[in-house]
């Protein structure tokens, strides 16, 4: 990983990450449209994505939070799953069952977490600790949003804990790369 490569594009079993988070929404029940979000900020990333079967927006580039806003503006939309691209290990299963939580807790938002000890334990970076429920937990990029209340501040959340390695690895490093990579062949060799 260098600092002239989008990580988006990076691969992990020889598919870019936005790629493989792409067929989670697909294999996805719960998902019924994708919405890819670019900015002046990944120029590649949106020449790859423009060649796909989904919608492209493009945001002004002002950081996730700021960008995801604008997109749920933008699109006008009433519940909207936000995914970081850099988690190469997602599944349609595991956006199921985020997307059932969050229409069982009926609250106006929901983000993911896991726990600190499960990064630490596959050798993960972490950028930003929360502490809920007497644990330390960290979010990973995945986060739904009741789009209609989009200009209410800060609203009541669900956070939702899920220990598993699928969701804990989040690609920021070139190391987080390599643990992604060990992970994605460990998990194929269970499958043969």
């Amino acid at each position: 990983m260098t600092l002239h490569e989008e990580k988006h594009l990076l691969k992990v079993g020889g598919k870019p990450m936005i790629e493989a988070v792409l067929e989670a929404l697909r294999d996805s029940e719960e998902i019924d449209k994708i919405v890819v979000a670019v900015s002046k900020h990944t120029p590649e990333t949106a020449r790859f994505v423009e060649r796909l079967p989904v919608e492209v927006l493009k945001t002004p580039g002002e950081g996730y939070v700021r960008d995801m806003e604008y997109a749920v503006r933008k699109l006008g939309l009433d519940v909207a799953l936000t995914i970081s691209a850099d988690l190469p290990l997602i599944t349609g299963e595991v956006i199921n069952r985020i997307m059932e939580r969050y229409w069982r807790c009926c609250k106006p938002a929901l983000t993911v977490v896991v726990p600190m000890e499960t990064k630490e334990r596959l050798g993960l970076g972490v950028e930003y600790v929360i502490k809920a429920r007497n644990r330390r937990l960290v979010p990973v990029g995945i986060n739904v949003i009741d789009g209609r209340r989009i200009d209410e501040g800060e609203l009541e959340e669900e956070v939702f804990v899920i220990d598993e390695e699928e969701v804990a690895v989040n690609v920021n490093t070139p190391h987080d790369l390599k643990i992604a990579e060990q992970l994605f062949a460990k998990k194929n060799q269970r499958r043969r």
